[in-house]
């Protein structure tokens, strides 16, 4: 891809351009916690979009989307949302770096890569990060890695519309080969773990559901969390979020609560826990322990935080039932997209026509099925 992306360039301006690589991202645990101030282990994966830049005389900031077959053109003076969805994540970047007072030159950027568009791998970080990391080495202006991934998450929320947590633009500047991130989202401290993956694969199942109740259920489901942190901030007023609650302190304070609000509560308390242990395993190299882990986080949102949707459950079901999966749970936000599976090198196949045997996406279509690699992080190609 980086050669397609590189004549492409060629094809259609002048100069020789910086190459940037900038992955997408899997979350192996720890659904719903960013916002909770909690704990997250994402990883950046073999998937990547690549960048093609260089500046040029015209004063103009041309886009060409290889995937797309598209391109933008607007003046370096004027940068604003556009009409045209896909190049606001890249206006947003260069609206960053002029808000802190950078002069960004005018240049001409090819882009393309092999990342799944809606399945929950994070084009969008991947997209912005590759961007802010082009301009940044083109420009020579020397910003840092958590730098440019605030740079990113804000083009995301002012321009794209979107108002992510900070984890997947993290994940794609951070990443490194076969290590998970564990990021505390409180204080963006994070630790390195190692992923040792000679005898075991990741492989994705999308459930080809769009997440069309997502963003209503998002909010309503960090409005419960507040809630519930309201009622136990009474009992202890150095109670800032779920993060500082324990399952003792929680339970002892049950009458107070709405059951759904309890279970959405006490969902992300476990969570964080079942996080804990599974970094545990990773570094015990025990991926037994690692899977069961999964499973019972898909429990949970399925049971407790109630984000999943029945292909997801059927997929988990399937992959349970499969000789050699070591674990399965839903990934994202809910209501659809992708399963993520720990299934052993030796059963991969098995694993694929099994589940293609098993489940159809609710257009009768065999489902997409991703392998995929923990790789390095957003940087030059």
């Amino acid at each position: 891809m980086k050669e397609i992306i590189k004549q492409v360039f060629t094809d259609r301006f002048e100069g020789k351009p910086v190459i940037v690589r900038s992955p997408g991202r899997v979350n192996l645990i720890g659904e719903h916690t960013d916002y909770n101030e909690g704990f997250v282990l994402p990883a950046s994966i073999d998937k990547a979009i690549y960048f093609a830049i260089a500046p040029n005389r015209d004063n103009v900031f041309r886009f060409y989307s290889y995937d797309l077959m598209d391109e933008y053109v607007t003046e370096i003076d004027k940068i604003e949302p556009c009409d045209k969805h896909w190049a606001n994540y890249l206006l947003g970047v260069i609206a960053q770096f002029v808000k802190d007072g950078k002069q960004v030159m005018g240049f001409d950027c090819a882009f393309g890569g092999d990342i799944p568009i809606g399945a929950g791998l994070s084009s969008s970080a991947a997209i912005e990060c590759g961007l802010a990391y082009a301009i940044d080495k083109m420009q020579k202006f020397g910003y840092s890695t958590m730098e440019m991934v605030k740079i990113s998450q804000k083009a995301e929320h002012e321009y794209a519309g979107v108002m992510c947590g900070i984890m997947d633009q993290f994940a794609v500047m951070h990443g490194q080969i076969n290590k998970a991130i564990k990021l505390d989202c409180r204080s963006l401290e994070y630790e390195l773990l190692p992923v040792k993956m000679e005898n075991y694969k990741l492989l994705l199942v999308n459930t080809g559901v769009k997440h069309s109740l997502a963003s209503s259920e998002y909010n309503k489901r960090r409005n419960e969390c507040a809630a519930g942190v309201k009622i136990l901030k009474k009992y202890n007023s150095s109670i800032q979020s779920l993060r500082d609650v324990s399952l003792d302190f929680i339970q002892k304070h049950k009458a107070e609560f709405d059951e759904i609000v309890y279970d959405r509560c006490t969902y992300v308390i476990e969570e964080n826990i079942r996080l804990d242990a599974a970094c545990e395993a990773l570094n015990n190299g025990d991926f037994t322990a690692f899977g069961n882990q999964m499973y019972l986080s898909h429990r949970g949102l399925k049971e407790k935080y109630e984000v999943s949707c029945v292909e997801l459950d059927l997929l988990v079901d399937i992959a349970k039932k499969t000789r050699g999966v070591l674990g399965a749970r839903m990934m994202g936000g809910g209501f659809g997209g992708c399963t993520i599976n720990l299934v052993k090198k030796n059963a991969v196949a098995n694993f694929k026509n099994t589940i293609l045997a098993q489940y159809k996406t609710p257009e009768g279509k065999e489902p997409e099925i991703y392998e995929v690699v923990i790789d390095g992080g957003t940087g030059l190609a």
